[in-house]
């Protein structure tokens, strides 16, 4: 009797059902992230190189999680490694001021000039807390807005409606944050009828890196143009967008000038580390004045023991760089978009109702319904989206490619990088039509 895809993870990857059941003793739920967990148990990973990562079994995986997104280079480029090296016998910390701050704020500001100053934390979640905190002290306002199933980390204030449980959130909190649904008329109605509204803060290419797509750029263009009619802080959350949709991010793709902007992972090239960044009169809040009521009452604090840490830094500094050369972008997009033409054969030769679609080095797919997009920003309404990628089918999908040698980013998509090559992708097309049919026969499609 054939075997379900369920017994062939089962058996592929059994000594990771080993680890899982230690972490299960020394973990909440035996894992460290909330997206590491997959069902019935997640794969250990031990090592990877370029395009490929290797588990504790010995199996050879292609990645298209490429760290969360943070990898745009793939695993372990040559130049990062060597300034991580380099970097780590000349001090970890070194606890005070240091000219690698300075040399990686100039990386970024170079490729993202709207960063006019800029503050380094240690992560994309720090990032979007501090730039709303910036935005009500700038603007003596306490609510912000944001989008439904927009992500921006896990703290109090993105939480709503972000696809993440409200456990342990008080309703005080939960009163000063707006949800709105992807609508410029809607959100000009709320600031028109608010008037303590402090920022509006959106993933800058659709809720979930896109899962959800926006009708960008117009979508983008008036909400800067609402925002500021109304003296409303517009960030642009870029933790996953900046330096992938282009060197210069989202912001840089469609010539935007948001007030504040995140970024994260990318950044830092693969270390612990993210930013924080917009107009100089909003940053410089955070500024000591040599004022004590200022200092102590006014000032907007942050602390952090490894802003722009050494290695970090100098892994984030490699890593931009590169980038801005532009060939890295230019290899993750042209291998993405043989990837994405693959997927989407893939369907029509299955038979199977679907697409694949995105910009950039992100390739998102949809099963069970057909759309009229042109494959680039899908147009798919978001009902129809949630009706048709159903956990079954993106549980499955994830299982389904990982029996397959690849892993996917949350089932459902696929991020690309310049180590990726034409023969990584066919062998990841092969694998995703074969997919498909094992998807079929347990009946998931």
């Amino acid at each position: 009797m054939k075997m379900t895809l369920e017994e062939r993870y089962q058996k592929k990857f059994s000594t990771s059902k080993v680890w899982f059941d230690k972490g299960k003793s020394l973990f909440a739920g035996g894992i460290t992230h909330q997206t590491r967990f997959t069902s019935p148990f997640p794969p250990y990973f031990e090592r990877a190189m370029g395009a490929f990562k290797y588990d504790v079994d010995g199996n050879e995986i292609i990645d298209y999680v490429m760290g969360n997104g943070s990898l745009l280079m793939g695993h372990s480029p040559s130049e990062v490694t060597a300034a991580v090296n380099d970097q780590s016998s000349e001090g970890t910390h070194l606890g005070g001021a240091s000219t690698h701050e300075i040399k990686y704020a100039e990386a970024v500001k170079r490729l993202m000039p709207s960063m006019e100053r800029v503050r380094f934390t240690s992560s994309g979640t720090e990032s979007t807390y501090l730039a709303i905190r910036l935005a009500r002290a700038f603007t003596g306002k306490n609510k912000i807005v944001k989008f439904h199933e927009h992500f921006h980390g896990w703290h109090d204030y993105v939480t709503p409606q972000s696809g993440q449980s409200l456990g342990g959130i008080p309703k005080e909190v939960l009163g000063t944050v707006i949800v709105s649904p992807v609508d410029s008329a809607r959100v000009e109605k709320i600031l028109s009828e608010d008037n303590d509204i402090a920022a509006v803060i959106i993933e800058s290419n659709g809720a979930h890196y896109g899962t959800f797509p926006l009708s960008n750029p117009t979508f983008l263009e008036n909400l800067r143009l609402i925002t500021a009619k109304h003296n409303v802080v517009f960030i642009m959350d870029e933790v996953i967008t900046g330096f992938r949709l282009s060197a210069g991010g989202a912001q840089g793709r469609w010539d935007l000038e948001p007030d504040l902007t995140t970024v994260a992972k990318i950044v830092a090239g693969g270390q612990p580390g993210a930013a924080v960044g917009g107009r100089a009169e909003i940053m410089e809040l955070m500024a000591f004045r040599d004022d004590e009521d200022w200092d102590t009452l006014g000032r907007v604090p942050q602390g952090g023991t490894y802003n722009a840490a050494p290695i970090s830094a100098a892994a984030g500094i490699a890593t931009l760089e590169a980038i801005a050369t532009g060939k890295v972008n230019e290899k993750a997009d042209t291998m993405a978009n043989r990837l994405k033409d693959g997927l989407n054969d893939s369907f029509m030769k299955n038979e199977v109702m679907g697409h694949a679609h995105g910009i950039s080095s992100i390739i998102h797919i949809n099963m069970g319904l057909t759309c009229n997009c042109d494959r680039n920003l899908c147009s798919m309404p978001y009902e129809d989206i949630y009706r048709t990628m159903t956990p079954d089918k993106i549980t499955g999908m994830r299982r389904a490619m990982l029996v397959n040698g690849v892993d996917m980013m949350g089932g459902r998509a696929f991020l690309v990088s310049s180590a990726h090559n034409e023969g990584i992708i066919d062998r990841t097309i092969d694998a995703f039509s074969e997919s498909l049919n094992n998807l079929r026969e347990d009946g998931v499609l």
